[in-house]
């Protein structure tokens, strides 16, 4: 481990740090544009210029590797003359619009050109002009802005996977651009403008609608998957400006999906913002009072036996505290048949490691080698599948697929491997006669990825059976390590396992629901933001509808009850690994809405079962009572291991991909007019089609 000086600091770094990776150690701050922790050295900017001893020249710290003895000093005359130079040609050809630059306030080069910069320029020659690229619906162009920095093509090429955008021409005819002009293929692609150190890529759908001091900033959570991704919401009063990945780095990193990032104009459309009741097959405006008194004269007309007619499903982006109110308000009236499993997936059950990503969102770094079934991470967990992809680039890591992807054509942005497309091949690899079961026993960490696309569907149990064999059969369960995971698309899921917001005894889960319901043996079925059920399946059933946005739910109703959006209220929610996260109200509910617990609580005291809570204080030590994982928050609580699936035949037929429309997979996403342009962009031949471009799933 060499040791150096920097600015008269001694430090000892490990070999293959750079000289401004051990200057930052030291908390010394050396400019830079082209330079980013997550992406390849290029070089290109040569901002980040010092002086070394006996250098006849100063280095690029970002590319210089450390050195023993090395001197080296980063605010010397001769460090401070290059770093101006080097500004002063970066400005050469910049235009003069800071005023009207959207990203004025928030530009790297604004920043450093007045902290690095000269006060003037030595160039009278006429600034070069660029013609502006077509990027999407999502990212705007401004490219004669751009400094060539390059980010935006490693970012590209490197995490996102897309070998889309490059340089064309040379010199000081350099343009950044698609080789053919046509949209991004990518569902990371928003992250380009955050990488973008200057005006040149900006977010589309939020150009010109703010500046960034206008703004209250809140830490949430995302619910638009199961990931859980890290985020900042950026507020104007009660609208919502713009989303922002914020750093967590077992989680997303500092990446965020386009679904997460860009359907926020869908919080402020659509929206149900006082209770309705259906009169005369109608919905018409109502009190709180008015809605209740339905519902409960509902409910006093099915007489004692009322709890046997009663269900209610919970929707994909239900918090946990709503979940939990529900379940035991539906308890108290007698009722069992509750679930939260929209999709019908066979899964849940004592044993928590049998519905967790047990190997962690992280962990997948650590593994050797992966077989995904049933699922497309792509479009399921983009951010699990941009790990996927990081693990994948650092080399021996075989993937395999079976099923969920489309066929063995699709673009997962790695390697891979198609085995083939249903139970039968998983089938194969239990019992060690595919070729790929020896390459899981070989490796030290091997691990499996389970999809909806194989545990929903009426054999799911048998399935989740055969994977959990894999894994036994394969050593990919150990004290240090368990490699067998199940991949949730839904935010609410694994909260709502782990509540047990599943049928009690005798009771019926979504599809028994849905078919009790339309032969009239269950009269009244609350939804919890389900929107994802066969409505037309209820039959006559009185369909309570509690949710936020007026989608296929809200049309089903005979009385609807306002709720608040994830970006509306603090709440709970775990994600696909397990991990408890807070969200946190950036903006209040429109109108009347309410959030959804308080919804709850305040029916209860209406059916004279008033729940044991009377704020979000004592729901949450409540929560916590009857689930003490609920306390680990921002933690992977334990996930024991059992003999969970149920053996059994299985179907012969393939695994299919649940996702149908990426743009499209919540009432959010529905009520968006950037997501409708996406899904029209990209219905059929991209990204939602589980391909990218023409591009070929083996070719990386």
């Amino acid at each position: 481990m060499p040791t150096l000086t920097i600015n008269g600091q001694e430090i000892t770094v490990d070999a293959n740090t750079t000289v401004l990776q051990a200057a930052e150690e030291l908390g010394i701050e050396i400019p830079r544009f082209c330079y980013h922790d997550r992406l390849s050295i290029a070089g290109n900017c040569r901002m980040c210029l010092v002086e070394m001893e006996k250098a006849p020249k100063p280095i690029a710290s970002c590319a210089m590797p450390v050195g023993e003895g090395m001197v080296i000093r980063t605010n010397s005359p001769v460090a401070e003359k290059a770093r101006k130079g080097a500004m002063e040609f970066l400005l050469i050809n910049h235009p003069l619009d800071c005023p009207i630059c959207d990203q004025g306030g928030e530009c790297d080069l604004q920043d450093q050109a007045v902290a690095y910069g000269r006060n003037d320029s030595r160039f009278d020659e006429i600034k070069r002009a660029v013609k502006d690229k077509y990027l999407g619906p999502l990212i705007a162009t401004t490219m004669t802005r751009c400094i060539t920095c390059t980010r935006c093509v490693r970012f590209a090429t490197e995490i996102a996977g897309v070998e889309e955008l490059g340089a064309t021409f040379r010199g000081e005819e350099t343009e950044i651009g698609t080789y053919i002009e046509e949209a991004l293929t990518s569902e990371l692609s928003g992250n380009l403008v955050d990488v973008c150190p200057v005006g040149a890529l900006t977010n589309q759908a939020y150009a010109f609608a703010a500046r960034p001091w206008e703004l209250n900033k809140t830490e949430s959570i995302d619910v638009h998957d199961a990931v859980g991704c890290n985020i900042r919401i950026d507020c104007r009063g009660a609208e919502v400006l713009r989303v922002l990945p914020r750093l967590h780095e077992d989680v997303n990193e500092e990446w965020l999906s386009d679904r997460s990032r860009y359907a926020v104009d869908g919080l402020g459309l659509q929206r149900l913002d006082q209770p309705y009741v259906r009169v005369n097959g109608k919905l018409q405006p109502a009190s709180w009072e008015t809605a209740f008194a339905a519902i409960k004269a509902r409910l006093d007309g099915l007489g004692e036996d009322a709890g046997g007619k009663i269900a209610a499903i919970a929707g994909d982006m239900a918090d946990v505290e709503a979940m939990l109110a529900l379940k035991e308000l539906f308890i108290a009236l007698g009722s069992t048949d509750i679930d939260c499993r929209q999709d019908g997936a066979k899964i849940g059950g004592k044993h928590r490691g049998g519905y967790l990503f047990n190997t962690s969102i992280a962990g997948i770094e650590d593994a050797d080698a992966l077989l995904l079934v049933g699922c497309n991470p792509r479009l399921e967990a983009t951010l699990v599948n941009a790990r996927i992809r990081k693990r994948w680039l650092a080399g021996g890591f075989p993937v395999a697929v079976i099923g969920g992807v489309g066929g063995p054509g699709a673009d997962l942005t790695y390697k891979y491997d198609y085995l083939g497309a249903g139970p039968a091949t998983l089938a194969e690899v239990v019992d060690g006669s595919h070729a790929f079961a020896k390459i899981l026993a070989d490796a030290e960490r091997p691990m499996i990825i389970v999809g909806s696309g194989a545990v929903a569907r009426d054999d799911g149990a048998a399935v989740l059976e055969l994977a959990r064999n894999v894994a036994e059969k394969t050593n990919m369960i150990s004290p240090d390590w368990n490699g067998f995971n199940v991949l949730h698309r839904a935010a609410s899921r694994v909260g709502g396992l782990d509540i047990g917001f599943l049928p009690g005894d005798g009771g019926r889960d979504v599809a028994g629901i849905v078919d009790a319901a339309g032969k009239g043996e269950i009269d009244l079925v609350w939804l919890l933001g389900a929107d994802e059920i066969d409505m037309a399946g209820l039959g006559d059933a009185f369909v309570v509808y509690q949710g936020h946005h007026g989608d296929a739910g809200a049309h089903r109703a005979d009385v609807i009850l306002p709720g608040a959006a994830y970006t509306e209220k603090d709440a709970t929610w775990v994600n696909t690994e397990g991990r408890v996260q807070l969200g946190r109200r950036a903006a209040y509910p429109p109108g009347d809405a309410r959030e959804d617990w308080t919804i709850l609580r305040a029916f209860s005291a209406i059916m004279e079962q008033p729940l044991p809570y009377d704020n979000l204080q004592q729901l949450r030590h409540h929560m916590v009572e009857v689930v003490p994982s609920m306390g680990l928050i921002d933690e992977v609580g334990p996930g024991e291991m059992g003999a969970f699936g149920v053996a059994g035949d299985v179907d012969g037929a393939a695994f299919e991909s649940p996702i149908d429309d990426y743009y499209l997979a919540n009432a959010i996403c529905r009520a968006s007019a950037v997501m409708a342009d996406c899904s029209r962009l990209y219905s059929g031949t991209g990204t939602n089609s589980g391909s990218t471009g023409g591009a070929t799933g083996t070719d990386g």
